[in-house]
């Protein structure tokens, strides 16, 4: 019996383990979900679903193609991050005061997938 305890340790060790990867996975993938509702509920108006920018609203505001490589490979993600918090030019509207950081951050990495 005294041979089974530490099996019986690591086992529980390892079953802890996996339920807390498995639990990370599942919030990372409701992140990814709650990103596209943000971006769909904020952003589409002028972005488009698809972040092409192709909405009347978008192109009068001269709203960005988020799907364009060449701005994607030029912009960083502080500057993606500091242009939604507090907005440019009267074009892009400030959501600092509207979305949290996590929501900021999780659009961010949203943006970044939209590229082409």
């Amino acid at each position: 019996m005294k041979k089974l305890l530490p099996i019986i340790g690591i086992g529980a060790v390892l079953s802890f383990a996996l339920h807390t990867a498995i639990a990370s996975r599942q919030t990372n993938t409701a992140k990814a979900v709650d990103a596209q509702k943000v971006y769909r509920k904020n952003c589409a108006t002028c972005h488009g679903n698809d972040g092409r920018a192709k909405t009347l609203k978008g192109k009068f505001k001269g709203a960005k193609n988020l799907t364009d490589a060449t701005w994607q490979g030029s912009v960083t993600d502080e500057r993606i991050t500091d242009v939604i918090t507090v907005g440019q030019n009267g074009g892009m509207p400030a959501f600092g005061k509207k979305l949290s950081q996590d929501e900021i951050t999780a659009l961010v990495a949203y943006v970044r997938a939209l590229k082409k």
